[in-house]
């Protein structure tokens, strides 16, 4: 059975591997925050889309005692996990792909801000259309997507895009020096080794949660589909390299 201390754990290790690909990790989370607590409300309703174990969820809490915050996962070991860090948040488990995914976040009204990092470049550039376009209907008139991820600069601008990836790429290396941490498929194997998760591991060769490969990392791709689903203002509030996060308004 995973207890509340090893989940703890856990994805404090999950934080750390998270780190080796992306060295300002807790410095694009502020940031983030930031704007969700700029946006005006004390209180306000916030959808975490591919939560993982929480990680963004705990952090926006800790910052914003008042807000509300509804954490999306389609992998029921990471949603299991999530769940013995942090009781007090709630997870929910469902498919961002699935047409309909929003009628399970069980909201008493409109959200303020969705929020995710780096997870919706798992989405498929058919899906992220229609993601985003239902995404819309949840968000009240005004509301944020605060995206961050890796999303690069496309081939009308390859010199750009070279640069953006020289720019991460470098501070990475300034960062570990060549000690690099664990790595995503180091922890999932130490994971699948770990006895307490033997139910959870089961249940998500069953789900066919895993990743096979980025789907859509242009920007573009991201910019386009977010205007055609009715968002209005579209740009980056921070940037290191090809890492961004991205803010849309919905009209």
């Amino acid at each position: 059975m995973l207890t509340h201390d090893a989940a703890l754990e856990w994805i404090a290790r999950w934080d750390r591997q998270q780190e080796g690909y992306l060295p300002d990790r807790e410095e694009r989370f502020t940031a983030l925050i930031d704007a969700v607590e700029a946006a005006g409300r004390p209180d306000p309703l916030v959808i975490d889309l591919g939560c993982g174990p929480g990680s963004l969820s705990a952090r926006l809490l800790e910052r914003l005692p008042g807000a509300t915050v509804v954490s999306v996962d389609a992998d029921p070991l990471l949603l299991g996990l999530g769940r013995a860090a942090y009781p007090h948040l709630r997870f929910v488990s469902l498919d961002l792909r699935t047409p309909g995914w929003s009628d399970s976040l069980g909201l008493d009204g409109p959200a303020d801000v969705a929020v995710s990092t780096t997870a919706l470049h798992w989405i498929s550039g058919s899906d992220l259309p229609k993601m985003y376009a239902e995404l819309a209907t949840v968000l009240r008139p005004g509301g944020l997507l605060l995206n961050g991820d890796h999303m690069e600069t496309d081939d009308t601008a390859p010199a750009i895009a070279r640069l953006e990836r020289a720019v991460h790429d470098r501070e990475t290396e300034r960062a570990f020096a060549g000690r690099r941490p664990e790595d995503w498929r180091q922890w999932w194997d130490a994971v699948a080794a770990d006895p307490a998760f033997a139910e959870l591991h089961a249940e998500r060769a069953t789900a066919g949660a895993d990743h096979h490969g980025s789907e859509s990392p242009l920007l573009s791709t991201h910019v386009d589909a977010l205007r055609d689903a009715g968002f209005t203002e579209i740009g980056p509030l921070w940037q290191r390299g090809n890492n961004r996060l991205l803010c849309a308004v919905r009209g």
